[in-house]
């Protein structure tokens, strides 16, 4: 019997739990988290099969999922390589950090044991195992991070949460954690900050909150996010969030300038380009993303070059081309993005005669 382990059973937690049973009744699923009510209400609702406080059960896990604040996941990896676990086991996580969780990892990855970094681009204001939904991930992206040779694992974990419907995105740590504190991490700041900065202006006039409608509601809706994970998220992606915040608070200094020069011209220009850039945003319905195509680079000169030169005699469009793992002695990663799946599915077979195309990064 295939055994799942999920450590914190909240928001995410649960979903993934819900999905997990959904799409695999037969597996047992074991839960543990340090709340009895959340222990409770999962049993109770029959959304695992046993209940724990403790890693009780683990050793018996083929898949552990850990679920719960980054710097809880962290401890969690540390923890758990000094029990002793089932040598095929793959454990991932849900943290929206990648690079500390992956440096905290290198234990159990040094005793042999697999672990794919994972983070699932969906949540909510909402916290809790009561607010966990099995479609709360449905046609958002997951991010995967892992080496080219635990890439059997990486599907493993996608067949597993298959029921999610989730968009699989294999990424590395450090673009990870840019994209996130600029995507993620600088707006809860920004939405946190401008709620603390209305009520301290508007104390004076303490029915003046409640008058709040669209604007102000739709851009502070996550200043309701859980001040636990978000305290950790913070401190553990510290660096990409201060290099950020600081960009940002350079842009307003720039409004601030224009407005005191009553610059209507540099003025209209921001508001202009911010709606030419948001509108263009895809919806829910139509997210959109550039087409990779990852080539396995023998460990020889010229080879770069002749897949750049292949595409161009092709006249094919690369957007973006990306280096992900070359050493002397070692083959690389060559990772090529076209803007749709046509061009990508054409380098595809241009350039599977002479080169080895990989599923997955």
């Amino acid at each position: 019997m295939t055994t799942i382990f999920i450590k914190g059973f909240g928001l995410i937690g649960s979903s993934l739990g819900r999905a997990i049973k959904e799409e695999h009744p037969e597996y047992q699923l074991i839960i543990c988290d340090s709340d009895q009510a959340t222990l409770d209400y999962a049993k109770k609702n029959h959304l695992a099969d046993e209940t724990f406080k403790d890693y009780q059960g683990i050793e018996q896990a083929d898949y552990i999922i850990l679920a719960g604040p980054v710097s809880v996941i962290r401890k969690d990896l540390q923890n758990l390589s000094k029990i002793p676990l089932k040598k095929s086991v793959i454990i991932t996580d849900v943290g929206s950090t990648k690079q500390s969780i992956m440096q905290a990892a290198q234990g159990l990855q040094s005793k042999g044991i697999t672990f794919i970094g994972g983070h699932p681009m969906a949540g909510s204001h909402q916290s809790g195992v009561r607010a966990g939904r099995r479609n709360l991930i449905a046609g958002a992206y997951y991010f995967q991070v892992y080496q080219p040779s635990d890439i059997h694992a990486a599907e493993q974990i996608q067949s597993l949460l298959s029921g999610l419907h989730a968009h699989w995105m294999p990424i590395s740590a450090p673009s990870h954690d840019m994209i996130v504190a600029q995507l993620s991490h600088v707006p809860h700041v920004v939405a946190a900050a401008l709620v603390t900065q209305t009520a301290d202006s508007l104390r004076r006039e303490p029915n003046a909150l409640q008058l709040a409608a669209g604007g102000f509601k739709t851009i502070t809706r996550i200043a309701s996010s859980d001040p636990t994970m978000w305290t950790a998220i913070l401190v553990n992606n510290r660096q990409d969030i201060l290099q950020q915040l600081q960009a940002y608070i350079n842009a307003l200094q720039n409004v601030k300038e224009e407005l005191t020069k009553q610059d209507k011209a540099a003025l209209f220009d921001l508001f202009s380009t911010a709606k030419k850039i948001r509108d263009g945003l895809p919806n829910n319905q139509e997210k959109q993303l550039l087409s990779n195509v990852i080539v396995r680079i023998p460990d020889r000169d010229g080879a770069i070059a002749t897949v750049t030169t292949k595409i161009s005699e092709a006249g094919l469009n690369v957007r973006n081309l990306q280096i992900m793992q070359i050493r002397e002695g070692i083959d690389g990663i060559l990772q090529l993005s076209f803007a749709n799946q046509e061009d990508a599915d054409r380098a595809r077979q241009l350039l599977s005669a002479d080169f080895e195309i990989l599923k997955h990064l």
